[in-house]
């Protein structure tokens, strides 16, 4: 298993994540910032469990974050 969090209000809607992973990312039509597909807001994180077959696609997104507010890790 995989956790995805990402820092939703910090976005600024560069679409790269949306490139790399998107089964698990898309770009809003109401804010134009990306949104964690599955994911709970905690304040302010957003966060979702996910399988291993999305980790490699979930770290490019990350890594091609500009403003780093991504963090994908293994549990």
């Amino acid at each position: 298993m995989i956790v995805i969090t990402h820092q939703r209000e910090k976005c600024i809607g560069c679409n790269y994540c949306v490139e790399e992973a998107p089964f698990r990312w898309v770009m809003s039509h109401k804010d134009g910032k990306s949104t964690l597909l599955g994911s709970q807001n905690k304040r302010g994180f957003h966060t979702v469990r996910a399988h291993d077959d999305e980790w490699e696609a979930n770290l490019k997104a990350s890594k091609s974050c500009p403003v780093n507010i991504i963090q994908v890790k293994k549990i």
